[in-house]
């Protein structure tokens, strides 16, 4: 198993390519599902996640084709087809090791006609229950049968029918499987409170470039037109947000100066305002966005929100950089019940952090030790890394195949701004 190795305390300084997204690419992926012609995604993430969803789609019989991202390039071009399909059953043994699996159940549903896919099971950040997915998927006419732990759902003879969808709660997962199934429905369809995550917009446009009829992109509030059958399309992935939102508190947290290319400041003003509040310069340029940190860091108080919100994605990282600031900080986590598991793991470098339930207060040290530590889950990995890049000393990361499922060569672009840093196998 691989290990992060830092040895902190160098300035960051340079540029780092922006990545795909990998929250895009994932719901990107089970499009191909939704007509027999090719589709092409550009700037697809090397990720483990990615390359998770493309072994899923070829067990339902779609044929991938992988270009680019040889050596040190970053992003592929991956071009699928499901000419058709070979299975309707999403197994068990695949949608454990990835909870976006379960966004195969709408497009399939709709495509076949029928779809049965493992239940996810639970999350090392939280619970996060299917149970929107399926109320929405009811609503277009869908039976669903929850057996075995499997979801068996079926449409009725001639197909999924258009309906209202109405979440009684904001969930990305539940608006991006509501959003594929109603494409091909008959009739209309209006989702309400619908997600507005960038990475949903992302979705629609790519649904759009495939022929699909939609209204209120962006919005809480989409109407979709439902088509007979979609066909092929190229599309270009989003840049990464959390992935340039994480590198900005790297250049922060070491009083560094990093343009972040390609980075869209419109996904990222949350994380934008929170990084300026901090007492960075930052900076929207044509190549991207520029995060430079010339003196004390200062707190913050914030509270994770859906989208235009702050991203419960960029607490962690936030959190590592705060550590390090000059005074109190509180931040409130609203979206999952157990995303402070990296807590510990920073206090074992020395950040001074209390957590009460869903509140943390962290109050800024003069100095972070690197220590062998653990990650917990994904973001709580980039945390870890953030902190030990100002920390005096080594810091050692284990379990760095969480930072893998999100972060494309994480030491090579860290590597080619001044980062201490390299990856070694334990064996």
């Amino acid at each position: 198993m691989d290990r992060i190795i830092i040895r902190g305390g160098q300035r960051l300084a340079g540029s780092i390519a922006i990545s795909g997204a990998k929250n895009a690419a994932l719901t990107l992926l089970p499009c191909a599902l939704l007509t027999d012609e090719p589709l092409t995604l550009r700037n697809l993430p090397r990720l483990a996640d990615v390359d998770s969803f493309g072994h899923l789609l070829n067990e339902l019989g779609i044929s991938t084709l992988v270009a680019g991202a040889r050596g040190h390039d970053f992003g592929r071009v991956l071009t699928m087809r499901a000419e058709s399909l070979s299975s309707t059953v999403a197994p068990y043994d695949i949608v454990r090791k990835m909870r976006a699996s379960i966004l195969v159940l709408g497009p399939m549903l709709a495509r076949a006609g029928q779809a049965t896919v493992s239940l996810p099971g639970g999350c090392a950040i939280g619970n996060r229950p299917i149970d929107l997915h399926l109320k929405a998927l009811e609503a277009l006419g869908a039976e669903i049968e929850l057996t075995a732990g499997y979801v068996k759902a079926t449409a009725p003879k001639g197909g999924l029918v258009g309906g209202t969808i109405v979440f009684p709660m904001v969930s990305v997962g539940a608006t991006e499987n509501a959003l594929m199934a109603a494409v091909l429905a008959k009739g209309e369809t209006v989702i309400e409170n619908a997600a507005r995550e960038p990475e949903i917009t992302d979705l629609a446009r790519c649904l759009v470039a495939m022929g699909a009829k939609i209204e209120g992109i962006g919005t809480e509030r989409l109407l979709i037109q439902g088509r007979d059958r979609l066909h092929g399309a190229t599309y270009s992935v989003m840049p990464d947000r959390i992935e340039a939102g994480s590198y900005a508190c790297a250049a922060a947290i070491t009083g560094g100066d990093i343009l972040l290319e390609g980075a869209d400041a419109e996904d990222m003003s949350a994380i934008l305002i929170g990084l300026r509040d901090a007492g960075c310069a930052v900076t929207v340029e044509d190549k991207g966005i520029r995060v430079r940190a010339d003196g004390p860091l200062q707190p913050l108080t914030l509270s994770t929100a859906p989208f235009p919100g702050f991203p419960t994605d960029m607490q962690a990282q936030f959190m590592s950089m705060l550590a390090l600031a000059d005074g109190a900080s509180v931040l409130t986590e609203t979206i999952f019940e157990n995303r402070y598991m990296h807590v510990p793991e920073l206090a074992r470098m020395g950040a001074d952090i209390q957590v009460r339930g869903r509140t943390a207060v962290v109050r800024g040290v003069d100095h972070l030790i690197g220590a062998e530590v653990m990650a917990t889950d994904l973001r709580a990995s980039m945390s870890l890394v953030i902190a030990g890049l100002a920390a005096r000393g080594e810091t050692q990361v284990h379990r760095v195949y969480h930072l893998d499922r999100g972060y494309e060569r994480l030491e090579v672009k860290l590597q080619g701004v001044g980062a201490d840093i390299e990856r070694e196998s334990d064996g």
